[in-house]
């Protein structure tokens, strides 16, 4: 059986603290709560003392502290985040966009139990490798400021078997189904499987860049470099892949082509 992994909550109602705490002692053997803050500087301290593996973080707090102050003022990270938060829409596709674990207000147990499980199903990975820290750290900042501007990030995270890497969008050549995961083809000449699948990056990437061309693939219109036709219709990227399009969504992609 797997160590529990020692948690820390981090939120300014007592009241919302103590019933995260009941929840994940009810129903998440795997989560021992060590300690708990009511305010940035409190929780920067506990950090110190208790050394968490986890950080249950409120990301806006009524009074107007915000969980958003505890990242800014951190140096390092060598914990796991979990937002535990109210906001829905633009926030869900940024937490989304940077792969931060996130549960939302009011707190769902199963989304709490799923939340938790890929807690610990990355933690021997995050552990090990302190030199990704920093990047995690900085897919944090990135969604603090995308969540600040209420805006779409241009930035997302995707996990590999090593840890994760940070990608601008502009990078990303096309994207392929893999069973359950999903292939990133960037234009480095590099490529990154993700486990999350096509249908997660075909609601979260900006439908006037990113097309669905095939219910396998997700192509870059702004890296497309010919279309053909003699064998089939096929898409032809900068790096000279040919992606094929279902003739169910030809029409449509014949349309979005005439806007570049």
């Amino acid at each position: 059986m797997a160590a529990k992994l020692t948690a820390l909550i981090v939120d300014d109602e007592f009241h919302a603290r103590e019933n995260l705490r009941m929840i994940l002692e009810d129903f998440c053997p795997q989560i021992e709560v060590v300690g708990s803050a009511g305010g940035v500087q409190e929780a920067l301290k506990k950090v110190m003392e208790l050394k968490p593996q986890v950080v249950f973080l409120d990301i806006r707090m009524p009074s107007g502290a915000e969980g958003f102050d505890f990242l800014d003022q951190t140096e390092t990270l060598d914990f796991q985040v979990v937002f535990v938060t109210a906001f829905k829409d633009y926030a869900v596709q940024a937490f989304n966009a940077n792969a931060i674990h996130y549960v939302l207000k009011p707190i769902d147990v199963d989304d709490l139990i799923t939340a938790v499980n890929k807690l610990q199903a990355y933690q021997e990975t995050f552990a090990n490798t302190a030199e990704s820290h920093p990047v995690y750290l900085e897919s944090l900042r990135e969604l603090t400021k995308t969540l600040r501007a209420n805006r779409k990030s241009t930035k997302i995270t995707i996990y590999h078997a090593k840890g994760f890497r940070m990608v601008d969008t502009a990078e990303i050549l096309r994207l392929e189904s893999e069973g359950t995961c999903t292939r990133f083809y960037l234009k480095d000449g590099s490529n990154l499987l993700d486990s999350k699948n096509l249908k997660v990056y075909e609601d979260l990437l900006d439908p006037e860049q990113f097309f669905r061309v095939h219910r396998s693939h997700i192509i870059n219109l702004n890296e497309l470099k010919e279309y053909l036709n003699s064998e089939g219709a096929l898409a032809v990227l900068t790096d000279g892949s040919s992606v094929p399009i279902a003739r169910a969504k030809l029409s449509t992609f014949l349309t979005m082509i005439k806007r570049f």
